[in-house]
């Protein structure tokens, strides 16, 4: 029998950075929200119809958790209908390197795979 090695590693602080980092971006649409609104405000519309497959009542719940999150702002524009604006937020936008970061991984998993 192998002798069990002693890991090196200092374990997590109790209030874990990357289990709070994953609460945010790990819900699924949650990476796509992100990435569409990174590149400019969007409707919530808009965010429809850029990410294929989200229901409405999906996209309107990930809208709202990413917004008591203090990833996203909502703005209601004073249009008439009224309009309603949603942008990152500068905590949102330091997101966007880690999204980064998972898209090239996943192009790489993903040339391995064909």
């Amino acid at each position: 029998m192998l002798k069990q090695r002693k890991n090196n590693v200092e374990p997590p602080p109790e209030e874990c950075p990357i289990n709070e980092c994953l609460s945010v971006i790990g819900g699924a649409w949650t990476p796509n929200i992100i990435w569409y609104l990174s590149a400019q405000p969007r409707r919530f519309s808009e965010l429809r119809n850029d990410i294929h497959g989200i229901s409405p009542k999906v996209l309107t719940d990930r809208l709202k958790k990413l917004e008591s999150d203090g990833v996203v702002h909502r703005e209601v524009m004073s249009t008439s209908p009224p309009s309603v604006e949603y942008s990152l937020t500068e905590l949102g936008k330091e997101l966007k390197p880690a999204i980064d970061a998972i898209v090239d991984v996943g192009k790489r998993l993903k040339d391995i795979k064909e």
